[in-house]
C-alpha cells in the first residue's frame, strides 16, 4: 500500500474557524502515542461532501479517524447522538465543531432529521464521519460487525458518496473497553481509505428499509475487506451479529 500523496487543504480547513486550536492540541498529542500511516487518501474529495465510514473497534479510534481526517485536508465532523446537543457546554462545543446531530432510529423526527443533515452538507459542502455499526463492535476478534443504516440513509437522500475506511493498531493503545497503554510511544496505526462505494442500484430507495439494509450490507463488506488488507487475513463471510448472541447494542445511531 503506497501512502497517500500530499494534498490540498480543502476551504474549510484553510478557513479560520474552531478547528484551528482543537488541531493544534489534538493533532501533536495524537501523534505522542500513534503513528499514524495513511493509504488511500486520495479516495477522499478534496472539496465538496461526503459520508466517511470507519470501521470501530476502540473508543479512541475516533481521535485516530478525526487527526487523519485533517491531515488528508479536511475538517472532521462526526455524527453524535441527538440527545448530547441539549447538554450544557457540550452542546455547544458540538455545534462550534460543526458534529452533526442524529434523532433516535424510528423517532418522529428521524427521518426529517436525515433529510436536513444531507441538505446541510451539500449546502455547505462539508463531508460527515458516520460509524456504520453504531457502536463498538462486538465481535471477538474485532472485524466489523452488521451494520446499522444511519449512514447509507443519509448519504442516498443526499446523492453523496459514502467512502470506506479502516484502522488497525488502536487497539495496541486502548484495546475494547480496555485500558489505556501509552507506552511504548508513537504504536504503529495504519488507516485505509477505499474508493466510493457503488450504491447507485439503490439510488431513489433511501425511504424504503430493505434498500437500506442491502446498501448497508455492501458498505460492511466493504470495509471488512479494508480491515483484512490491512491485518493480512481474510474477513469472516458473515458480519458478527450482537442479537445472534444475546448481546445488547448501546450507543448505536441507527437500526
Amino acid at each position: 500500500m503506497a501512502p497517500s500523496r500530499k494534498r490540498r487543504a480543502s476551504a474549510e480547513k484553510r478557513r479560520p474557524s474552531v478547528f484551528w486550536p482543537l488541531a493544534a492540541i489534538v493533532v501533536p498529542l495524537v501523534s505522542l502515542f500513534a503513528k499514524i500511516e495513511i493509504s488511500g487518501g486520495e479516495h477522499l474529495p478534496e472539496e465538496g461532501p461526503y459520508v466517511l465510514a470507519p470501521s470501530h473497534y476502540s473508543e479512541i479510534d475516533p481521535l485516530v479517524v478525526a487527526v487523519a481526517t485533517w491531515r488528508l485536508g479536511r475538517a472532521p465532523s462526526f455524527m453524535a447522538k441527538e440527545s448530547l446537543f441539549r447538554v450544557p457546554v457540550l452542546g455547544w462545543a458540538l455545534r462550534a465543531t460543526g458534529m452533526v446531530p442524529v434523532a433516535r432510529a424510528g423517532s418522529a423526527s428521524s427521518a426529517r432529521q436525515t433529510i436536513q443533515t444531507a441538505e446541510g452538507l451539500l449546502a455547505s459542502g462539508r463531508g460527515v464521519i458516520v460509524y456504520p455499526e453504531g457502536t463498538l463492535t462486538r465481535d471477538p476478534d474485532l472485524w466489523p460487525m452488521r451494520g446499522k443504516t444511519g449512514a447509507v440513509r443519509v448519504a442516498l437522500v443526499g446523492g453523496l458518496p459514502v467512502i470506506p475506511m479502516a484502522t488497525w493498531g488502536v487497539q495496541q493503545i486502548m484495546p475494547r473497553y480496555g485500558k489505556l497503554s501509552l507506552w511504548p510511544l508513537r504504536k504503529r496505526v495504519k488507516v485505509l481509505l477505499g474508493a466510493p462505494v457503488d450504491l447507485s442500484a439503490y439510488a431513489g430507495q433511501a425511504g424504503h428499509q430493505s434498500a437500506l439494509v442491502q446498501a448497508t450490507d455492501v458498505v460492511m463488506a466493504r470495509i471488512a475487506d479494508l480491515t483484512g488488507e490491512l491485518r493480512g487475513e481474510t474477513p469472516p463471510a458473515e458480519r458478527w451479529n450482537p442479537h445472534d448472541h444475546g448481546q445488547r447494542e448501546t450507543g448505536r445511531l441507527d437500526s
